[in-house]
C-alpha cells in the first residue's frame, strides 16, 4: 500500500532544456497525482521561488544549469528536504563532462580519447583526428553538438558550440551502436539502442516523436550484453552516483563499450529513454516515479 504524500515537482526551470523539463514535470506530476499524493508543481525560473509547506519529499524534474548541475541539490540540503536523485557532488561533477570522463579514467571505465578547449582554432589538439563530436562541456539534451568529419571544419564547429558554454570537449568519435544503460537502485536495466531514422541523435530527433527508432533490450549477445550494462554501473559509480541515473554508451563492432557521459537527471517525457528501459523491466511509469520517491524517502529515515 503506497503512503500518500505532499510531493514537489520542480520542472522547467532556467536551462536551454527548459521546455523538456516542463514536459518531463508535467508527466510525472500526472502520474504521482494518479498514485494518490498531493503534489504541487513549481517551476523555479524566478530566483525568488519558494518551496511551499508541507513538502514531505521534491521531484526534481529539472534538466541542465541549477537543475542537473548541483545547484538545486545543495539549496535542498540546506532546507534538510530531501530530494530525488543523486546529490549536489555527484551531480556537479556528472553535469561537467570533463570531469566526468577523468573520473572514469581514473576508476579503469572505458571512455573516448577528448580534450577541452576554450577558444576557436584549426589547429586540432595532438592526439585526436577526424571525425570528432564537439560539444559543450556543461550542457545535456545535445544542445550545442556538433560532428566534424574534416579537419577545415573545426573552427566553425567550435564556434558554434561556444556559443554555449565557456569551454568545449572534442571527442574521438566512436562509431559503432548507440546504447543507454538506466540505473535504478543500483541495478542496469535493459540496455535501449538509439536509431535515428535521419542523422544523428540530436536535439530534434530526440524529442520528436517518431523521429527515432528505440530497441529494448537491445540485440546484443549475453556477454556484451553484461558488459554494457557493467560499464554503465561502473561509469554511474564514478562519479559517486545515488539512486537513478542514465548512461550513454557507444558499442564498437568488436562488443567493447565506450562511456560517453553521465546523466543524474535523466528525462521522464513520453519519448525519454528511461521510462523505455523501466517499462521493459516490467516497471510502469507510475510505478518508476513511486520507486524515485521511495529511495529518496529511504535516504531521510
Amino acid at each position: 500500500m503506497i503512503t500518500k504524500r505532499v510531493i514537489t515537482v520542480l520542472l522547467g526551470g532556467r536551462s536551454s532544456e527548459r521546455e523538456v523539463s516542463l514536459r518531463s514535470g508535467a508527466a510525472v506530476a500526472n502520474a504521482l497525482r494518479e498514485l494518490g499524493h498531493t503534489v504541487c508543481e513549481i517551476d523555479p525560473k524566478n530566483p525568488a521561488w519558494v518551496l511551499p509547506a508541507p513538502t514531505d519529499v521534491v521531484f526534481l524534474a529539472l534538466h541542465g544549469t541549477y537543475g542537473e548541475d548541483g545547484t538545486i541539490q545543495s539549496e535542498l540540503d540546506n532546507l534538510n528536504i530531501p530530494y530525488t536523485g543523486c546529490g549536489s557532488e555527484s551531480s556537479s561533477l556528472a553535469f561537467n563532462k570533463a570531469l566526468a570522463k577523468q573520473a572514469c579514467l581514473a576508476t579503469g571505465v572505458p571512455t573516448a580519447s577528448f580534450a577541452v578547449l576554450r577558444k576557436p582554432t584549426t589547429l586540432w589538439p595532438s592526439h585526436l583526428n577526424p571525425p570528432v563530436v564537439v560539444k559543450p562541456v556543461r550542457q545535456g539534451s545535445s544542445v550545442g553538438l556538433e560532428f566534424v568529419d574534416h579537419a577545415d571544419a573545426l573552427f566553425e564547429a567550435l564556434s558554434r558550440s561556444l556559443q554555449h558554454d565557456t569551454e568545449v570537449l572534442v571527442e574521438e568519435r566512436i562509431m559503432g551502436r548507440e546504447t543507454t544503460v538506466a540505473i535504478l537502485d543500483n541495478c542496469a536495466l535493459p540496455i535501449v539502442e538509439v536509431r535515428p531514422k535521419e542523422g544523428s541523435y540530436d536535439y530534434a530527433n530526440k524529442y520528436t516523436a517518431g523521429a527515432t527508432e528505440y530497441l529494448c533490450p537491445a540485440a546484443f549477445s549475453p556477454e556484451v550484453t553484461a558488459s554494457i550494462q557493467q560499464a554503465g554501473l561502473n561509469a554511474f559509480r564514478a562519479v559517486g552516483g545515488r539512486d537513478y541515473g542514465r548512461v550513454d554508451i557507444m558499442v564498437r563492432a568488436n562488443g567493447e563499450p565506450v562511456v560517453l557521459e553521465v546523466n543524474t537527471l535523466p528525462g521522464m517525457t513520453e519519448t525519454s529513454l528511461f521510462p523505455k528501459a523501466a517499462a521493459a523491466a516490467g516497471i510502469s511509469y507510475a510505478q518508476l516515479c513511486q520507486k524515485m520517491i521511495d529511495l529518496a524517502l529511504i535516504r531521510r529515515s
